[in-house]
């Protein structure tokens, strides 16, 4: 076959109907535009009217959107830290994010710093940094640097999310509540252990909750996961404590509002239970995340494979006066 011969198959192409050619074409006369009006004229456009009345692209505020739980950082690179060593004299084998701040070299109210893979890497013995990005980490593990601690803050359930009870669970979805919100620690400790990213005396904190130990009818699947979260932390506890004195805890903490907690049915009224519970009401995120610095720090070098309680008291608590007055006549 040449190619002056190629055609293309019949059903291909199809020819468009011809419109305003008489009332035997099936859109003859208004061309299927109907009779008269704004729509049948040709080079109108309507879009986002609504009959005059204000539209609701101008009744919206302009405000915008704000991510409140938004992770401010401020980015610093190799070569940026390499000019930083020159300039202020620095000595290149600790670098700590809070000397860059004292030192005035950085606005702690911009947040954190997030270390970047530009420019020639430094070989450094300590370098603190609060965030990396993935190319950075690799660099650093490369020139032997470790990991000093490690948090994990990661749960989701499908379940939760479709509206699952507990005794109709998807199991499809019971899995990967597993993976992502228990067995991802797992993997994680694992890779860590393959690569020895972890340096000796190294800390590791998984965020679990009471459910793991208590029922609560509506927390579903998520109990079971932070059941086996707990698990694990204690069994790679052991075997990381002995190959490297790597301490593996979790934190058992206050109802704390999150994208996923705000799924679960009744949370918010479970929030001002727990509140009318804990004799110094319910610890804040903040609060939490000042627990984990302490925990990531040497002053804890010797705490490993417990799970800790960081919610005010709620969990030895029986009954406080004030939910005995709610219940009262």
């Amino acid at each position: 076959m040449k190619i002056n011969e190629l055609k293309s198959p019949l059903s291909s192409s199809k020819q468009s109907k011809r419109r305003g050619r008489g009332s035997g074409s099936g859109l003859g006369k208004t061309a299927g535009r109907g009779v008269k009006g704004q729509k049948s004229r040709s080079g109108v456009s309507i879009n986002g009217f609504e009959g005059g009345q204000m539209p609701i692209y101008r009744r919206l505020p302009k405000r915008g959107f704000k991510n409140h739980f938004r992770i401010k950082t401020q980015s610093i690179s190799f070569t940026m830290i390499n000019n930083i060593i020159k300039k202020y004299n620095l000595d290149p084998s600790t670098i700590k994010e809070d000397e860059l701040f004292n030192k005035k070299i950085f606005k702690r109210s911009k947040g954190s710093l997030k270390l970047l893979n530009i420019g020639e890497p430094i070989k450094t013995t300590n370098l603190e940094i609060s965030y990396a990005s993935k190319k950075a980490v690799e660099v650093l593990e490369k020139l032997g640097g470790k990991i000093d601690f490690v948090l994990h803050s990661i749960g989701m359930s499908p379940n939760v999310r479709k509206g699952k009870h507990y005794t109709e669970n998807d199991y499809r979805y019971y899995m990967q509540t597993m993976d992502v919100s228990a067995i991802s620690l797992h993997k994680t400790l694992a890779t860590c252990m393959k690569h020895d990213a972890l340096s000796e005396w190294g800390s590791v904190i998984a965020l679990s909750y009471i459910a793991a130990q208590r029922i609560f009818p509506d927390y579903n699947d998520m109990a079971d996961a932070k059941s086996l979260l707990e698990s694990i932390a204690r069994s790679f506890g052991y075997h990381y404590g002995i190959k490297k004195k790597v301490r593996i805890n979790t934190i058992s903490q206050s109802p704390t509002v999150t994208t996923a907690g705000q799924g679960i049915k009744g949370f918010n009224e479970f929030i001002n239970f727990s509140e009318q519970m804990s004799p110094l009401g319910n610890a804040p995120a903040l609060a939490c995340a000042d627990y984990c610095i302490a925990l990531f720090s040497d002053l804890t070098k010797y705490v490993t494979m417990q799970n800790l309680f960081h919610d005010g008291g709620f969990a030895t608590t029986g009954v406080t006066q004030e939910v005995i007055e709610k219940f009262g006549d």
